[in-house]
């Protein structure tokens, strides 16, 4: 210590601050290799050490003390911004919180490394305190088990190596250590593909690796992946691809830490483009600089994921003692090892490579096979340059193939199992294009082979019993549906085609002819697979964005399907699908259009034609006999029916056309607005209705009113009447409003009838703030406006990025040239909305004015971009 300079709290910081920021403008200006990231990680850890040390030698401690590095920095590495975490280690008899000499010297240590600039994480603790504290906590044992003496007593140190290991036992540590894992997964979506991954905690993170090295040092059989390899628990191919995808990950870490100037682990969007610069990716005309850097991870990921579960698997069989597990033959070449499916031989796949499809296939068929064992994962990963185009070809392997998908279950974990071992990849070579391929559409929270395996459980949940009381309806249609590989494979094909640039849903169409060619599917079931998979958007389109009371519109769709089987499956496709984008994009509304789309076309398939007055007539007698069991007398609906025309009895359902008639026949004449509102038919948020004497701006106000008071408009049926009154009916959502239904209904219609009242210029909309995806990724606003077949009514679509205040805009600018607006279709997928609007009005039949209208929307809109 004697030989350590002197130097004052404020040289000391200069020295701390000046020594950092050489090393890591060194890192900026060096090329992004792995060798520069340990290099820089060594310094900084180095740099902490020796300001530590001087600190302790002018704290005045105890002589029998030592300071130790805990927790990662004990490791000797220390990324740009992480956790600097120290324990002050006591000799037994000392009590650091008694008043005296001693306190007061842990207190003046602690508060100068504060001052220095060395933000620690410390804690006081004598060694019997030190076994006594881990002995309950695995947190605190982690910490300890990688410590490091910086200063003081080495002896003491030693003694608490020890101590430490010796209070260890290895099987709970594994088991409390795994189920840690586990749950920090499902945290973070049990994926490496998550579209912002936090890159040390995240599922194939760093986090993984130092799980496996703390196992590893608890049961005393190595610190480092050669030591592993040296005992037998890894190869020496798996240790160095080990080092390689850690080093990477590292490197990204570093990167991600310099470029955001603090503690960051998440590649949030902001980011990404920043940390790619850094490595001098570029952006070409298909693909963006970030979508470099973030493939570059998720392989580095994946590659962690398959080794991480390999090394688990044999540190958990080394440690328990279950390497002898009883093992059942399944077949020739595979084996039944305590629920884990073992390969026969370990040269198995490379004496015959059929064997790699049929592992899935078996994984599949066998009763009580839970997984694939450490033994089958090495082989599998070690078998990955055989599968070739001869392997794809051949018609062994094509029919093992088809056979895994059109097993009678088992589908889900074979496929994410073939993805997770890379198999997937290799067979479906166009499916390997897509692995980490992140999407831009700020709805989709997933890479596309993420999504794709999610929608092909989706798919799978409506043909499980178990999971019917999910989705009743998908369940019932599924239990009719013959040969459901179909969807199976309409699911792993829908978005294959992502990221090439065109319409994917054609491109994708003719992969999965291809697909149904070479795997000789029958010609009925092909031609429905490739008609799913370019198609598999129409029914959304449709459900959402068109008018379903328009009987030319379901017969159109109609046309289209052509029979009740392709109707039924792409149904069951399409609701997969939305579900499988984000937990964001589905609501109960949405699920409801669906629905009610699939049952039009239906009943239109089966030859009925849709007789409009018959349906009216039909509709308004459910509602009598509604308002009739609500103690309404006869006759209550007509001053209120008789003003109305064929278009709303066409868009109200019977329940509706009864609440309007109960909640309006007094009011028919009104002169004061009427609002209310009840909890939705639908299962969720509010269903409002508003009866006003007409005027130019009373969407906009009501728009207004929701936007306000922080409710998300999912659709709107908007009516005008005879005599002159508006009709409106919303379906609204609160997300951020934790409220009881009863207080939310009594809210919205006191406060909404405030809204209508109020005179005066509309307020301005507000200028909400851009969420940070959409800010990263911003979507380029499209309007279209064109006519029906009559010209007498316009279709107006709006695409844009999502914002608050967006409806209101696009609400004024229509109230500004006296539009009328019929019909609105709101629909938002995740941070973007797709807005449909039927409208009329003596402006849009002038060339000159309709452009200043969609002028003046794209302004509108554009805030939002």
């Amino acid at each position: 210590m004697s030989d350590l300079p002197v130097l004052g709290v404020a040289e000391l910081r200069q020295h701390f601050k000046s020594g950092k920021a050489s090393l890591l403008d060194a890192f900026r200006a060096a090329a992004p290799t792995v060798a520069a990231a340990s290099r820089l990680m060594r310094q900084l850890a180095g740099h902490v050490d020796r300001t530590l040390a001087m600190l302790w030698s002018q704290a005045g401690l105890p002589p029998g003390a030592a300071l130790l590095a805990v927790g990662g920095y004990g490791r000797g590495e220390l990324f740009p911004y992480s956790d600097i975490d120290v324990l002050l280690l006591l000799p037994e008899g000392l009590d650091a919180y008694q008043p005296g000499p001693l306190k007061s010297a842990i207190e003046g240590f602690i508060t100068a490394c504060w001052d220095v600039g060395l933000e620690i994480g410390s804690s006081v603790r004598t060694l019997e305190e030190c076994v006594s504290e881990a002995a309950g906590d695995i947190t605190i044992q982690t910490s300890l088990l990688e410590a490091r003496c910086l200063a003081g007593e080495r002896a003491l140190f030693k003694r608490f190596e020890q101590h430490i290991l010796q209070a260890l036992d290895p099987r709970a540590f594994l088991r409390a250590k795994q189920l840690e894992a586990r749950q920090r997964h499902i945290k973070y979506d049990d994926t490496p593909y998550a579209l912002e991954p936090n890159c040390k905690e995240s599922p194939g993170g760093l986090r993984d690796l130092q799980v496996l090295i703390w196992v590893a040092r608890a049961a005393g059989l190595g610190k480092t992946w050669p030591q592993l390899a040296a005992k037998g628990l890894i190869t020496s191919f798996e240790s160095r691809q080990l080092q390689r995808n850690e080093g990477v990950l590292k490197l990204i870490r570093a990167r991600l830490h310099v470029v955001a100037g603090r503690r960051e682990d998440r590649l949030v969007f902001d980011l990404q483009t920043a940390v790619a610069q850094s490595f001098g990716y570029e952006g070409s005309k298909g693909q963006r600089a970030s979508e470099v850097l973030m493939r570059r991870y998720y392989w580095a990921a994946k590659a962690v994921t398959q080794l991480h579960q390999i090394l688990m698997l044999n540190l958990e069989e080394r440690i328990n003692g279950s390497q002898d597990a009883a093992m059942h033959p399944i077949n020739e070449r595979f084996l039944d090892r305590g629920g884990m499916l073992e390969v026969a031989s370990d040269d198995l796949y490379q004496r015959d490579p059929h064997a790699i499809l049929e592992t899935f296939l078996v994984y599949q068929q066998a009763t009580g096979i839970k997984g694939l064992s450490a033994r089958t994962l090495r082989a599998l990963y070690n078998a990955r340059g055989l599968m070739d185009a001869r392997f794809r070809s051949d018609p062994v392997n094509r029919q093992t193939f088809l056979r895994i998908v059109q097993e009678g279950k088992g589908q889900t974990h074979a496929f994410r199992l073939m993805n997770q071992t890379s198999v997937l990849g290799r067979y479906l070579w166009v499916f390997r294009a897509i692995v980490g391929q992140m999407q831009h559409d700020l709805f989709h929270v997933y890479t596309v082979d993420q999504h794709i395996l999610m929608v092909l459980r989706n798919v799978r949940r409506f043909f499980i019993p178990e999971h019917a009381h999910e989705y009743p309806f998908c369940s019932q249609l599924a239990a009719q549906f013959e040969r459901p590989y179909v969807l199976y494979i309409a699911a792993l094909f829908h978005d294959v085609a992502k990221g090439r640039g065109g319409d994917h849903s054609e491109l994708g169409g003719e992969e999965v002819r291809r697909f149904c060619r070479a795997h000789k599917l029958p010609k009925a079931d092909a031609a429905l697979v490739e008609f799913l998979v370019k198609h598999h958007l129409t029914l959304s389109r449709v459900a959402q964005k068109e008018d379903l009371s328009d009987p030319e519109v379901v017969e159109s769709f109609a046309k289209l399907v052509g029979n009740e089987r392709t109707l039924t499956a792409l149904y069951l496709l399409t609701v997969a699908d939305i579900r499988g984008t984000s937990p964001k994009v589905w609501n109960a509304w949405k699920g409801k259009l669906l629905e009610d789309c699939y049952r039009l076309t239906l009943r239109r398939l089966g030859g009925a034609q849709i007789n409009r007055e018959a349906e009216i007539e039909a509709r308004k007698q459910e509602a009598r006999q509604d308002l009739a069991l609500h103690s309404q007398l006869p006759g209550t609906e007509e001053p209120l029916w008789k003003t109305l025309d064929v278009s709303y009895f066409a868009r109200q359902e019977a329940g509706e056309l009864a609440w309007h008639a109960r909640a309006l026949w007094r009011f028919v004449q009104t002169d004061v607005p009427v609002v209310r509102a009840r909890p939705s038919p639908v299962g969720e948020g509010l269903q409002v209705l508003v009866y006003s004497p007409d005027r130019a701006d009373l969407f906009a106000r009501i728009c207004g009113y929701f936007d306000g008071a922080g409710f998300n408009i999912l659709d709107a049926k908007v009516h005008t009447t005879r005599s002159g009154y508006a009709l409106d009916t919303f379906q609204v959502i609160a997300p951020d409003l934790d409220m009881h239904h009863r207080d939310l209904v009594s809210l919205v219609e006191t406060r909404l009838l405030a809204a209508l009242m109020a005179e005066g210029p509309l307020p301005e909309p507000r200028r909400g703030r851009l969420s940070r995806r959409v800010k990263s990724f911003p979507y380029t606003p499209r309007i279209s406006l064109r006519p029906d077949e009559r010209a007498q009514r316009w279709l107006l679509s709006i695409s844009t990025s999502d914002r608050a205040g967006l409806l209101y805009a696009i609400a004024r600018v229509l109230a500004r040239h006296h539009i009328n607006l019929q019909l609105a279709k709101i629909s938002t997928l995740g941070e973007r909305v797709e807005d449909t609007f039927l409208i009329d009005g003596p402006a849009l039949q002038q060339n000159k004015l309709q452009l200043q209208i969609e002028g003046e929307l794209l302004d509108a809109i554009s805030l939002a971009a």
